[in-house]
Order: structure tokens, then C-alpha cells, then sequence
């Protein structure tokens, strides 16, 4: 009988010795880590977690492109991405006015007319500021924050209307949306100002149209193997643009859609985000666990 009325505090120590050996052989930095971070720039950044997904869309999908081929793929460490496109504000606050100088528009719009090679010289000067580290996501990366843990065509289902994104608002090309634009009071012919449109479920704004926005990777195809943490071709001539634009058509904003453009390319649509990281977490990221 005594045995009986021990065994249940025994067993409680037991369990509170195991918790206490499996979080502390966890490194700090893993129970660290903050949900959100902005950074001097005002430049919001939200924790995306770590997880596996089905890359690419499904045969059955309407405007599907041969080259979006479905595979799995991994992202092995949560990462922190950009809750907006860059701004205007951000990018004259540490590349300066002269670039724009002619350009017109407040703080808020998403800066367009940014070559990849642009996107690199500010991420350099905004890498020597910040004891963080930036970069452009990968377009594994990319796609799998845009999903948000969704597997349709868009992060909240299957259709696109105006209400849900900036596209179609071209009055020469493709005019679709036009009214809707103006009936929330936006400009016609160009992007809206960031957080004009709800975020997916996991935070972040415009990952559907816009702006087109840069990845890291070189464009190339894929393949149907599974993969763990994918950078894309080792060399090529594009590079990748993701998430469709204010330009032309929804379905070119599909999670799964894919496009491309010169490195040294500076496109009316087209800007980016940034993925950031703690300097002295980086060297366990890319290390693994």
C-alpha cells in the first residue's frame, strides 16, 4: 500500500527531471525567440515557423504553368520575414532621395523600380547598421510564407476578387478592378500603400499582387523530389520575381505562380521584402539543431 501512494510523487518527479533535461539541452536562442521585431528603420518583420509543405499547384489548377511542378519541401529553422514590401519611407531613410528624386508618392507606397542589384547594394548598407542579418527570401521561403499553411490557389481559397488584392488595376490593360480601386478612395494605374488589403493568417501583407517581389534564387525548373531548405539553380541569367502586381490579371497572384526577370531589370511592378535574422542566431541556423 505505501508503495501505491509514492509511486504517483515519483512519477512526478520523474516527468518534471525529463522536462528539465530537454529544455535546457535546447539552445537559448530556439526559446528565444520573439514573435514579431522591428528594426530602426521601422521595418516590421513576424516569426514564420519552421515546417514542411507541398511547393508548386496541383494539375487541376485553373492558369496552372507547366513549371509550377509539385514536390515537398522543408524549411528546417523558423525564420523572421517582412510583414510589408519595402516602403519608399524605408528606402530613402538609408539609400537617400537621389534614385527617386523625381519620384513622387508617400512614404507608405512599396518602392518599385528596383533591380535585384538594387535590392543587394540595400541590403549591404542595411547589414552594416543592425546587429541582424538581412537577405531575400528563397522562393521556397517565399511560398511557403505566402501560404501561411494554405495548400489552394490563394492563401484563403481558391478564387481572387478585388477585395482581396491590388491587381487589375491598369486602365489601358487590364481594367477589372478599376472601380473597386476607386471606390476605396486608391490611385489608379499603380500599387496601393502597403496594408491596404488584410494579411494572410500568418501576418503578412500583399503576398498576393501589388508588386512583383525578388527572391534570392536563380529561376529554374523544378523537380518532383522532395527537398529540405531549396536555393534554387547555382547559376542562371534571371532571377526569381514572386506574387503577381497591380499591372495585370489575379490569377497571375496565385501562391504557386512563378515569374522571372533580369537581375539588372528595373520594373514599374516590381520590389521586395526582406528576411532577417539575429546575428548570433544565424550561425545555429545554418548549422541545424
Amino acid at each position: 500500500m505505501d508503495k501505491m501512494i509514492r509511486r504517483p510523487g515519483n512519477l512526478f518527479i520523474l516527468f518534471f527531471t525529463v522536462f528539465i533535461i530537454l529544455t535546457t539541452s535546447l539552445p537559448l536562442r530556439i526559446l528565444a525567440f520573439e514573435k514579431t521585431y522591428s528594426n530602426s528603420l521601422g521595418m516590421e518583420f513576424v516569426l514564420i515557423p519552421a515546417g514542411t509543405f507541398i511547393m508548386g499547384s496541383p494539375l487541376n489548377e485553373p492558369y496552372r504553368d507547366k513549371r509550377e511542378i509539385q514536390h515537398k519541401a522543408s524549411i528546417s529553422n523558423p525564420f523572421y520575414i517582412q510583414t510589408t514590401e519595402v516602403t519608399l519611407a524605408q528606402w530613402r531613410a538609408l539609400m537617400g532621395k537621389k534614385l527617386f528624386g523625381q519620384r513622387k508618392g508617400p512614404g507608405n507606397m512599396p518602392v518599385v523600380k528596383v533591380s535585384w542589384h538594387d535590392c543587394m547594394d540595400f541590403i549591404r548598407k542595411l547589414n552594416a547598421l543592425s546587429e541582424w542579418s538581412y537577405r531575400l527570401p528563397t522562393e521556397a521561403e517565399w511560398e511557403y510564407a505566402c501560404r501561411a499553411g494554405s495548400s489552394t490557389a490563394y492563401s484563403w481559397g481558391n478564387t481572387i476578387d478585388c477585395g482581396k488584392a491590388m491587381y487589375d488595376n491598369n486602365s489601358l490593360k487590364s481594367s477589372e478592378c478599376l472601380d473597386y480601386v476607386r471606390s476605396r478612395g486608391l490611385a489608379i494605374d499603380q500599387p496601393a500603400p502597403v496594408k491596404s488589403y488584410h494579411s494572410n493568417a500568418w501576418g503578412l501583407y500583399d503576398m498576393h499582387g501589388n508588386v512583383w517581389e525578388w527572391c534570392h534564387d536563380w529561376y529554374g525548373d523544378y523537380t518532383i523530389r522532395a527537398k529540405i531548405n531549396p536555393l534554387g539553380p547555382d547559376s542562371g541569367t534571371m532571377r526569381v520575381r514572386r506574387g503577381g502586381s497591380w499591372f495585370k490579371y489575379g490569377y497571375s497572384c496565385r501562391s504557386a505562380n512563378r515569374n522571372s526577370g533580369h537581375p539588372g531589370s528595373r520594373f514599374q511592378t516590381t520590389g521586395f521584402r526582406l528576411v532577417g535574422q539575429k546575428v548570433a542566431d544565424q550561425a545555429y541556423s545554418e548549422g541545424g539543431p
